[in-house]
């Protein structure tokens, strides 16, 4: 069985931070989104895995090279274009070959991982079987209509007014039989080549397909609001340690929380469940809950609670800051206070929240 994992899009809901990194390579807990993905379908057996890459695919080659370090081995195919989840299986056709797969968005997380639904594909080896999720939104995602004994009767992509609350998760499993569907399928509005046209074309043939429920914790981590909920969810499992950092005396660490080697925390209070990257210094600072902060940052006279703060940013005089995502080589300070103005340099689909 291969992985196929999806890495290209755009990801337009993280902008501005994905203006110059790939979505999902966005820390969650001091590592990218994409590499738990990655680790889960090591953790199920399977170590063939293609990655679809767009236009950030010098970045993701660099972060995951060959896989060896993660224990799979790593194909790179190029789409061109974002043209659909259908089209990257077409695209991959040579890669898949007539190969059982397993395919994952690179921007999704899942607690649990995928080992348990792998090991029962292997044995039942439907055509087809998808992932579902009850969501209170499901216009905003694709979602299953399913029959009275839970068979997959239809399948609808962002429905107006949605069938169910079963929105599909990020993770799909296939047999063969996935090609001619994709290749059987026209685009749909959105220009795109469907995966949820490919499986309804499926079940039109009358051909096997399953789903599962799950009730567990999955996020599609497209947006800032959903990347730090998953970042809380992660750091919740975080084993405190102190190895290698420096903490003075003059500091106070409480409850879970990782200060990595080469780490200087004076003066300051960490509240967890929270992290702190190697090479990070906290000064007089206060960093609470829910917080990870990336390698060689600095955080000096501030508070910060609930926020992801990227490699290289610094938060120097700042009172306070929450639910915030702050990305690489950032500088937070105060505004002057004479004049009472602020002054901004904003780029492209910036956003910004001022008290005033």
């Amino acid at each position: 069985m291969k992985a196929l994992v999806l890495s290209g899009g755009a990801g337009t809901r993280l902008r501005p931070i994905t203006h110059t990194s790939a979505k999902q390579l966005v820390p969650v807990a001091n590592k990218p989104v994409l590499f738990y993905g990655l680790e889960a379908i090591a953790d199920a057996g399977i170590t063939e895995v293609g990655i679809i890459v767009g236009d950030t695919a010098a970045e993701i080659r660099e972060a995951v090279g060959d896989g060896s370090a993660l224990g799979i081995k790593v194909t790179y195919i190029p789409q061109d274009a974002p043209l659909g989840l259908a089209h990257a299986v077409l695209i991959a056709r040579d890669f898949l070959a007539d190969d059982d797969f397993v395919m994952y968005l690179g921007d999704n997380f899942i607690v649990g991982g995928i080992t348990g639904l792998v090991e029962g594909f292997r044995g039942d080896r439907p055509d087809a079987q998808i992932l579902l999720t009850r969501v209170p939104n499901p216009t905003s995602f694709g979602v299953a209509e399913l029959d009275a004994g839970g068979r997959v009767v239809a399948l609808e992509e962002k429905p107006k007014e949605p069938k169910s609350d079963l929105a599909l998760v990020g993770v799909y499993l296939f047999t063969p039989a996935i090609h001619e569907a994709v290749r059987s399928i026209e685009p749909s509005w959105r220009g795109e080549l469907e995966i949820t046209h490919a499986i309804q074309w499926l079940i039109d043939q009358q051909r096997n397909v399953r789903s599962t429920t799950i009730s567990g914790y999955w996020k599609d981590t497209g947006n800032v609001t959903d990347m730090l909920e998953v970042n809380r969810s992660v750091l919740e499992t975080v084993e405190p340690a102190t190895d290698g950092a420096e903490v003075d005396e003059h500091s106070e660490i409480i409850g879970r929380v990782r200060i990595e080697p080469g780490a200087k925390v004076t003066g300051s209070r960490i509240v967890g469940p929270a992290i702190i990257g190697a090479g990070s210094v906290i000064s007089d600072a206060y960093v609470g809950p829910f917080t990870s902060v990336s390698e060689g940052c600095r955080i000096e006279d501030s508070e910060i609670e609930y926020s992801i703060v990227l490699r290289g940013a610094s938060i120097t005089g700042v009172r306070r800051v929450e639910a915030s995502l702050i990305g690489r080589d950032v500088e937070v300070t105060p505004a002057p206070r004479n004049p009472s103005a602020h002054r901004l340099v904003l780029g492209d689909h910036s956003k910004v929240q001022i008290s005033s």
